[in-house]
């Protein structure tokens, strides 16, 4: 995927919005795993000092005492971490013994008494403590005093706790990443879905498969396949009108060049063989590009409109050759087909006219006594191939022909058939090869482009000959359809 891709900028944003969500979790989650720490802690600290206050008495003389100390281990072990503290306003202090020599220093607050507050206080090593006070008044003897009971815990083992919680965390969290980013990734694979769909439905049109975008589409894309239908209408009308302004500037200019064509004929008349002959080559290049474009007018864009209808291959091939073969050009040829039935061809039945029309003309032409026209079914692609027993064509005069130019001045034609064949062919997308036919002469290939067109020693197997119309004897099976060399492919 490139930078620009639209599936790499949604995955991105939706990991870099993933990743800050993980981010806030964790950071919230480590708040409050703490917050429930503290609280934890602090609880415990209020019992021990809820202890301390069961326990505690004053002698008659005022002296403090606490008959049964909590009885946690801790608070015997030199700074363990948990001390408790009892203190008067005679500055008569008691410790636990986790406390060593060291005292902890109260803030100086006025709690009810009775009421416990919680402090953060600094203890002993500098460490923070957090701490549970609770203030009471105690008689002795007439006398009464004020005594604070303290109890404080390390902050470490919130650190502690923290931390463990923490290297919990992280692989869950990762995980869950791992999750969410698949699950990104689904989200953006179906919500790209529709424009998929949409881009199978624009290479359907240009394959002429389909004349308009399907509109059973999302909203969100509904808008982009109503301009691209509607762009392709318009499209079509310009086509339409260019076609129709084509033929009618091709049309308009045949009577011209009939009256120019008996001025030829005048001049001749009068001895102007010379002029009579550069105006009739002048004729005859105007010709030739008229008939190409009226060619060419007819069959463009036809196939784009979808649901190309199939064309039965034998049934047109015997038609062609009962119609050639009525032709004073055809009085000396015998024409052969091996087209078996139920070979059928995705063309419009008059472009393929044109096409068939096109190449037994010019096989008819150039033929000394025999034209075959066959037909065969290669890797599921149909091949047709055209040959007769001519002199044929050089590679050079192969490209030639292909580019509309005249390459046998002795008349009858308008030297453009194989052009005009290579542009029909090219509208469907379609392939025209020119080779040497194993009978002598020129070897004419039409088949889709993905049909394999080169073999030197494999050649398709052919149906028996079928009869037809002037159909003589089996011909041998064809021969490979490979383009000469230089010859130039439309498609």
């Amino acid at each position: 995927m490139s930078l620009r891709s639209l599936r790499l900028r949604l995955l991105a944003g939706g990991v870099a919005a993933l990743a800050i969500v993980l981010a806030t979790v964790c950071i919230g989650l480590m708040v409050l795993f703490e917050r429930h720490i503290e609280r934890s802690i602090a609880q415990e600290l209020d019992v021990h000092v809820n202890q301390l206050l069961s326990e505690l008495t004053v002698s008659a003389d005022g002296i403090l005492s606490v008959n049964d100390p909590p009885t946690d281990p801790r608070f015997s072990q030199p700074l363990s971490g948990l001390y408790w503290q009892i203190q008067d306003d005679r500055d008569q202090t008691i410790r636990s013994r986790s406390l060593w020599d060291a005292k902890l220093v109260v803030p100086i607050d006025e709690p009810a008494s009775g009421e416990l507050h919680r402090h953060e206080i600094e203890g002993p090593g500098g460490k923070m403590l957090l701490m549970a006070e609770r203030r009471v008044h105690l008689s002795y003897n007439g006398s009464s005093m004020q005594v604070r009971l303290v109890t404080a815990a390390d902050y470490d083992r919130v650190e502690a706790a923290k931390s463990e919680f923490f290297t919990d965390l992280i692989p869950a969290l990762a995980l869950l990443g791992v999750v969410l980013v698949v699950t990104i990734a689904v989200q953006v694979s179906l919500g790209l879905r529709p424009l998929a769909a949409v881009r199978e439905g624009v290479q359907a049109v240009r394959s002429g498969t389909l004349d308009r975008l399907p509109e059973s589409v999302p909203d969100e894309v509904r808008p982009v396949v109503d301009e691209v239908n509607a762009l392709l209408r318009l499209q079509e009308e310009e086509i339409q009108r260019a076609r129709g302004r084509a033929a009618d500037l091709a049309h308009g200019l045949k009577t011209p060049l009939a009256a120019l064509e008996s001025d030829v004929v005048r001049l001749r008349q009068h001895g102007e063989e010379a002029l009579a002959a550069d105006v009739e080559g002048i004729g005859s290049i105007i010709r030739r590009r008229i008939d190409r474009e009226l060619a060419r007018a007819r069959v463009r864009g036809r196939h784009r409109r979808g649901n190309t209808p199939s064309v039965d291959l034998a049934g047109l091939v015997r038609s062609m050759i009962s119609v050639h073969g009525r032709t004073p050009a055809a009085a000396s040829v015998t024409f052969e087909h091996r087209v078996p039935d139920g070979v059928s061809v995705p063309f419009d039945r008059g472009d393929l006219a044109e096409v068939l029309g096109n190449l037994l003309e010019n096989a008819t032409r150039y033929a000394k006594s025999k034209v075959r026209i066959a037909g065969c079914v290669v890797n599921g692609r149909p091949v047709i191939t055209v040959e007769d027993d001519g002199q044929g064509l050089t590679s050079e005069a192969c490209e030639a022909v292909l580019h509309g130019e005249r390459v046998d001045e002795r008349g009858g034609g308008t030297g453009l058939g194989l052009a005009i064949v290579q542009d029909v062919l090219g509208a469907y997308g379609w392939q025209l090869g020119l080779s040497r036919s194993e009978m002598g002469g020129l070897c004419v290939t039409v088949a889709p482009p993905l049909a394999s067109l080169r073999s030197s020693t494999r050649r398709p197997k052919q149906a028996p000959p079928v009869a037809g119309p002037d159909t003589r004897s089996a011909a041998p099976d064809l021969p490979a359809a490979e383009p000469a060399a230089g010859l130039q492919q439309a498609g």
